[in-house]
């Protein structure tokens, strides 16, 4: 299926309390979003800690963000895991609970063949009438979802595209080749958001918007509108900051920009750490020059 998602969606950090999820927080973030023109909100992908969450704490944190959207934004949940089953019974539970979308990362540590890949999002797509977004970042999971493969799942009717993380281009397009006329590209990698859009892409799932939504919306909007002198303007301004929020494995420094923005982001769950010190004034370095009004 073609058209689920366009633009600007924003891969949720969660902000942590010793005793679950800080509501609070997360809606505060949320109203950033929704005020600076993201399209989505994507909650409980890997921005999102939600290897660390109890289903509990997942299931409270689907509820809150569809009740707090209120439909000004679409909410994406994320539901992959290695198992099937539980991706599955995860995917069912967001439908349930109100998602627009799905977004299932690829089993990851299992190792799966190409063949693997396909029966777990057709077991998926099978469960739900919702659309289903493939993700793919083989850095993470020790997989990666071949173009071929891609294109047979193309053909499920809910399939609503890929979110490329690969960041091997030459794969993106030949991915993009193959499922252009049935399905949507995405990028999932912030260094790459340009190219990809311009490959054909329809939307970024994207880290670096949750500090600046904005300036990744005004990315997306002049790349659709033809602008490109006005979209490498933006990517140039943004790549620093980019650059910045990857100095340590994602969401570390994300999650300590939200903080420095004046978010009550916390920390990381154990066992990521909370941003170097030296990695911590690049981040802020980088938020001043592109601009944000940092606060802590």
């Amino acid at each position: 299926m073609k058209g689920f998602l366009k633009g600007c969606a924003t891969a949720m950090i969660t902000p942590f309390l010793e005793t679950g999820v800080d509501f609070g927080a997360f809606g505060d973030m949320m109203e950033y979003q929704i005020g600076n023109g993201a399209d989505a909100l994507v909650v409980l992908g890997t921005t999102g800690e939600p290897c660390v969450m109890t289903d509990g704490d997942k299931e409270a944190l689907i509820r809150f963000a569809i009740e707090k959207a209120a439909g000004k934004v679409k909410i994406i949940v994320g539901t992959g895991s290695n198992a099937t089953a539980r991706a599955v019974k995860a995917s069912v539970k967001a439908q349930e609970l109100g998602a627009d979308g799905i977004l299932a990362v690829t089993p990851y540590y299992n190792k799966c063949t190409q063949q693997g890949l396909y029966e777990y999002y057709d077991a998926i797509c099978k469960a739900v009438t919702v659309p289903v977004i493939c993700y793919n970042v083989p850095s993470r999971t020790g997989v990666n979802l071949l173009p071929e493969t891609m294109e047979r799942l193309s053909d499920i009717p809910n399939i609503a595209g890929i979110k490329e993380a690969s960041g091997n281009m030459a794969q993106v397009l030949d991915t993009a080749r193959r499922i252009r006329e049935k399905c949507d590209l995405y990028s999932g990698e912030d260094a790459l958001n340009l190219p990809v859009l311009c490959a054909g892409g329809s939307a970024v799932i994207s880290v670096v918007s949750n500090l600046a939504p904005a300036a990744v919306k005004a990315l997306t909007t002049a790349v659709f509108q033809g602008d490109l002198r006005e979209a490498v303007t933006i990517s140039d301004k943004l790549l620093p900051l980019v650059q910045a929020c990857f100095t340590e494995v994602n969401p570390i420094p994300v999650k300590e920009g939200m903080n420095l923005l004046g978010f009550a982001a916390g920390e990381p769950a154990a066992p990521l750490t909370r941003l170097s010190p030296a990695n911590r004034e690049i981040l802020r370095a980088a938020m001043r020059n592109f601009g944000l009004q940092v606060k802590a």
